[in-house]
């Protein structure tokens, strides 16, 4: 078996059914499967995979996790799958019918470990004005990825890590890198992430190294819900708390973890969050302010964000402070 697709799923029946037929239509000269991992949903996500395995051109399997979170599904999937290649996607994607043979390609081509590729919008609605619809961070707040027509490693040179709505990784690096920690990613409502992060600079700690692929390509349902300023100034805030998470596990950057090079044991801190970043905060407040007062409200808006992400890292310290040192060793630099 060449690969594994793996979707995780949760109470989201009707994307999944039309993301089954996206796969349905998917060319591929290697063998693969595709595995289903509910993550204890309450809706017909069982009923609608059993419905698509009838007359589904390759082998389609239903899998049950009861612990939420997306990592602990993931591993469930991974632990069951038959590929020498697991490429994930999400639950409300639409594949490119050659999504698995560009994944081949790329990884013939560069000898990699994992790759991921272009993650492109399907909008519900029109964006907001206020959002700024090119690559940053507001695009990570609905999971759009789009670094040009060029492969390129990923992971270095300002170039991030793939996403989770297309990313494939030979099976046999999981046993170098380990699975996914649960301790990221959503569970409950809550917004928590930094899953693809945490894993991918333990992969580099490894030595395992990924690609870019521009021309392995999914598209992502952007539903109206998440096109409101309530959901981003959310999302913000549960990054602060994700990425708090993370500097608590290895000592990184809260706002730039991929480049770190801080010795945090050396930095001032108050309530856990190093003195820096206060100074920074009441800056980007009088920032926020300036911009408003000047007829700017989506570069105000912009900086309230990194107010909210602030809120976040602050809340998770503080949580924290009691728990002392217990940071794992993973490099970060190049």
């Amino acid at each position: 078996m060449k690969f594994t697709v793996l979707i995780t799923t949760y109470n989201r029946a009707d994307h999944l059914r039309r993301t089954l037929e996206s796969l349905a239509g998917v060319s591929c000269s290697h063998a693969w499967e595709v595995i289903i991992v509910d993550n204890n949903s309450s809706d017909e996500t069982k009923s609608v995979v059993a419905s698509a395995q009838n007359g589904f051109p390759v082998p389609l399997t239903y899998l049950f996790e009861p612990t939420q979170g997306k990592p602990a599904a993931l591993n469930t999937g991974i632990r069951h799958s038959r590929g020498a290649i697991i490429a994930m996607t999400d639950d409300d994607v639409r594949v490119e019918p050659d999504w698995l043979e560009k994944c081949a390609e790329g990884f013939a081509r560069f000898d990699c470990d994992y790759v991921g590729g272009r993650v492109l919008p399907m909008w519900e609605s029109e964006p907001p004005r206020w959002f700024r619809n090119r690559r940053g961070r507001q695009w990570a707040v609905i999971a759009l990825l789009d670094y040009g027509r060029t492969p390129v490693e990923v992971g270095c040179d300002g170039v991030g890590w793939p996403l989770g709505a297309n990313m494939a990784v030979k099976a046999d690096a999981f046993d170098r890198a380990g699975l996914w920690d649960n301790r990221f990613g959503r569970q409950g409502n809550t917004l928590r992430g930094q899953e693809q992060r945490d894993w991918c600079l333990r992969a580099r700690a490894a030595g395992l190294r990924g690609y870019y692929l521009p021309d392995m390509v999914v598209h992502h349902h952007v539903p109206k819900a998440r096109l409101t300023k309530h959901y981003f100034r959310d999302w913000f805030y549960w990054n602060g708390i994700s990425r708090a998470i993370l500097y608590d596990k290895l000592g990184l950057d809260m706002d730039s973890p991929d480049e770190s090079i801080i010795d945090y044991s050396r930095v001032h801190h108050i309530a856990g969050v190093p003195r820096y970043m206060w100074r920074s905060a009441l800056a980007t407040g009088g920032a926020m302010i300036k911009a408003a007062l000047q007829g700017e409200p989506a570069k105000a808006f912009e900086y309230e964000l990194s107010l909210w992400f602030f809120a976040g890292v602050v809340r998770q310290r503080w949580r924290d402070r009691s728990h002392g040192a217990r940071r794992e060793s993973v490099v970060v630099g190049r």
